[in-house]
């Protein structure tokens, strides 16, 4: 048996599945597809995450498209962070031309364009349904590691989360945590200290200053209410088309921690949400996330090592994830590890930096009979890629060069008429797409912010008020001490004899008696007690 023989051979064993899967395209030996011969994916396995990597061009993003609108031809929802825009024309079906019409023939099935259930879901100022979450949602863990926090700011974080709790201060946006935080770093203090212990008043500041560093990224429009559920993103209507949902992100390219922060929230909130699945014929969802590598650079390692924990938990909950970047050395080992489906589209190996990278990403390949992987890997062409899976016993897959199917929807971009359309007929958007503001603890704690600084302006000015007093009765005090001072000379001197009119001396004469009834009269005035 010739090698061509022996390849056909084994891609049809090891390709070849009992349950339901997807057709990714034809297998290819020596850089020529062989007709017939299919490459597919188990749909049992689909929760077993996966990446899709190559360099820029090279196709990508439409082996992504492919994907989940294969997923939603077979009942499985699937959820796209789109971050360059070019993900939106799934909602139309695609039209086909030779290049489309030679890939099916080497498939040995016809080109079907498809118009598939799609939802265009935002966070940011982009159009269509907005995704929100309520800081109360996000816990005092979950924030911490976002915002990058130490154990001690962590600990912090917990006793604001245990404050609003117990005192029915709800958390729902940004605006309510700052709120709290200033709160507890001033007139609430000794309230907090008197119960929760001391705190201090610098890594409250620091706290401040992460949480300002997030809203300058736009975290604002992602915090608050109408809580977006998890579980609209599950549905599959009656013609059996699992929903495919297109979160617009293009832009939030320049603000990767909005980015991580949202991704992070929707995983977590996935698991918490979601039973646990066990052994499913298809997963519940899928999760694509383009441009991964903004997710993984711009993360704290505290950040990194809960996404890891999520990537390892989340398939018992029938959801797959798929990660879309340059490189696989763009994702942690312990994520790519986690990873059964790998689709490699071509790298370029211009630099001695790059020959690098090629040899790195050639390791994290299964070793070939029929390829030298890491030169293969600079040969593939525009839509081809290498790819290596799952059966159903979870064993890898041998190593497939393939020519991949052409999408079944639209290649380029929907039209803005055409994205107001979806909008305004969705469901989605009717629902969550209300500017909701009930009190909260910003509205709560202003309101006794309020109060106290009244309190203290009051007795500011009764204070002022007493210290006016006291400062006139002292200036009253110095008058009268002073006018004493004046009139005692008059008491003390000696009294010069009057001469006598009357002649004679009984009964004294009526000068004298005149001189006696003035002197009483001014010292009864001066030496009385005065009468208001």
């Amino acid at each position: 048996m010739g090698k061509l023989e022996d390849f056909k051979a084994n891609i049809e064993e090891r390709y070849n599945f009992e349950g339901d899967s997807l057709l990714l395209g034809a297998a290819m030996l020596e850089g020529e597809p062989i007709e017939g011969l299919q490459v597919k994916i188990p749909l049992k396995t689909l929760n077993r995450h996966g990446l899709i990597a190559g360099a820029t061009g090279t196709g990508k993003t439409k082996t992504l498209q492919i994907l989940a609108e294969q997923m939603s031809l077979n009942g499985i929802p699937s959820l796209l962070m789109d971050l360059k825009g070019d993900l939106s024309g799934i909602a139309q079906p695609g039209t086909t031309n030779k290049h489309v019409e030679h890939r099916h023939k080497m498939l040995g099935q016809a080109y079907e364009p498809e118009k598939l259930l799609v939802e265009l879901l935002t966070i940011s100022d982009e159009k269509g349904a907005k995704l929100k979450a309520t800081v109360s949602e996000f816990g005092p863990t979950l924030l911490a590691k976002i915002l990058g926090l130490n154990d001690t700011q962590e600990g912090i974080l917990a006793i604001i989360f245990a404050y609003c709790d117990d005192n029915d201060l709800p958390l729902l946006d940004l605006k309510d945590f700052r709120k709290t935080l200033q709160y507890i770093n001033g007139e609430g203090k000794e309230d907090i200290q008197e119960e929760y212990g001391q705190i201090s008043s610098s890594s409250v500041s620091t706290i401040m200053r992460k949480v300002v560093e997030l809203q300058q990224q736009g975290a604002e429009k992602f915090f608050g209410e109408v809580s977006f559920d998890v579980n609209d993103l599950l549905f599959t209507n009656s013609r059996g088309l699992g929903q495919v949902s297109v979160i617009r992100l293009a832009d939030i390219q320049n603000r990767p921690k909005l980015f991580s922060t949202f991704m992070l929230s929707l995983l977590a909130e996935l698991y918490e949400t979601l039973p646990e699945a066990g052994d499913m014929d298809k997963p519940k969802l899928c999760l694509f996330i383009d441009e991964a590598h903004l997710v993984f650079n711009e993360a704290s390692d505290e950040l990194l090592d809960q996404i890891e924990v999520i990537v390892k938990l989340i398939r018992s909950k029938g959801v797959g994830i798929y990660f879309c970047t340059q490189l696989p050395t763009d994702i942690p080992d312990d994520v790519l590890s986690q990873l059964g489906l790998k689709i490699q589209h071509s790298l370029r190996a211009f630099t001695a930096k790059d020959r690098k990278a090629i040899k790195q990403t050639a390791e994290n390949y299964p070793i070939s009979d029929f390829y030298k992987t890491d030169e293969i890997i600079t040969q593939l062409g525009i839509g081809e890629a290498l790819i290596t899976g799952l059966n159903e016993k979870g064993i890898p897959t041998p190593l497939a060069a393939t020519l991949l199917r052409a999408p079944a929807t639209r290649m380029d971009v929907l039209t803005p008429q055409e994205i107001n359309e979806i909008v305004e007929y969705s469901t989605l958007t009717e629902k969550y797409n209300k500017e909701v503001d009930r009190v909260s603890a910003y509205e709560i704690l202003d309101e006794k912010i309020q109060k106290v600084k009244k309190e203290e302006h009051l007795a500011e000015m009764l204070k002022q008020e007493e210290k006016e007093r006291k400062a006139f009765e002292k200036s009253r005090s110095k008058k009268k001490t002073y006018s004493r001072k004046k009139s005692v000379p008059r008491k003390t001197r000696k009294r010069r004899k009057t001469p006598s009119y009357g002649g004679g001396n009984s009964g004294g004469s009526l000068g004298d008696t005149l001189v006696r009834e003035i002197t009483r009269g001014l010292f009864g005035i001066l030496g009385g007690k005065r009468r208001w």
